[in-house]
């Protein structure tokens, strides 16, 4: 691979998925496209990039999902589980009382596990959700992701990876030597491909999104763009998950921390999500 066919590839994948590749992740591309060259019978990356510039719609396809990672397990970090148990889930019982209905979102649901774990805690509340519509929307940039957790069978490594033994039990039936999600569980989950870069209005309002590792891979002004969408589709009172390494502070006004809850984040009740001033004062700079 050359320089030139990096630069192509890394401006491509910011383009697609916003996917920012730093500039010495050569070896991630090389170990990550060198096997999908191969098997599209390429001799290698140079050449499955001048096939891409030949306008090979379903193989550029393959390089943006054979690049962005879903690397996920169930009740991953365990933290934000716990809010949604002991914060989120009571909040809501009592602010949703009269409508009786809950709405959802995992905005990177890669394979399936966060989406599960989330409906196995809605299903773990017990009597104080009975007769509740709950929906739990998963979206993913990459098909192939989606039908995996369309069909919620899982390895003997991957139910190991974080899942309890009662709850592997209570809501998994073996399948020889896989492992899948009972029926009514997968029927909690609603899976739709999206991507993030573009708009996401149609989905409608949630009162909880899970938008956890996957924000890390994009640079400061699509941070600022999705949180600034984000806050469109939350109703007033709801809440934000994050990945234990990302953040709102600095970034945007739409959304403040909630108190003594690591990662998890409350609408700010402005008018117009902005940037914050510092962020504001530093593109006025760059501008300048």
């Amino acid at each position: 691979m050359t320089p030139l066919d990096f630069e192509y590839l890394r401006k491509f994948l910011k383009d697609q998925s916003g996917l920012d590749l730093a500039v010495d992740k050569q070896y991630l591309v090389e170990s990550r496209l060198t096997p999908l060259a191969r098997k599209a019978g390429l001799p290698g990356i140079s050449d499955l990039v001048q096939k891409m510039k030949s306008g090979a719609g379903p193989l550029s396809v393959d390089v943006v999902e054979a690049m962005t990672t879903n690397e996920t397990f169930f009740f991953r970090d365990k933290t934000p589980f716990e809010h949604l148990r002991d914060t989120v889930i009571p909040a809501l019982v009592q602010a949703r009382a009269a409508r009786r209905s809950l709405r959802i979102w995992c905005a990177a649901g890669s394979t399936g596990q966060e989406p599960y774990s989330i409906a196995m805690c809605l299903k773990e509340y017990g009597p104080a959700l009975a007769g509740w519509r709950t929906e739990i929307v998963a979206t993913d940039l990459s098909n192939e992701v989606l039908e995996k957790s369309r069909a919620g069978l899982y390895s003997q490594f991957e139910v190991q990876r974080g899942l309890p033994i009662q709850l592997l039990i209570k809501y998994f039936k073996q399948v020889g030597e896989l492992w899948q999600l009972n029926a009514d569980i997968r029927a909690m989950v609603q899976h739709r491909q999206l991507n993030l870069l573009q708009d996401f209005s149609h989905l409608g309002t949630f009162d909880v999104i899970f938008c956890r590792n996957v924000l890390i891979y994009f640079d400061q002004e699509t941070k600022v763009s999705i949180f600034q969408r984000l806050a469109k589709r939350m109703e007033s009172d709801g809440f934000l998950a994050l990945g234990a390494a990302e953040t709102v502070v600095g970034l945007t006004d739409a959304f403040k921390p909630h108190p003594d809850k690591r990662g998890l984040y409350r609408p700010n009740h402005v008018t117009a999500p902005s940037l914050v001033p510092g962020m504001l004062a530093a593109k006025s700079a760059a501008r300048a």
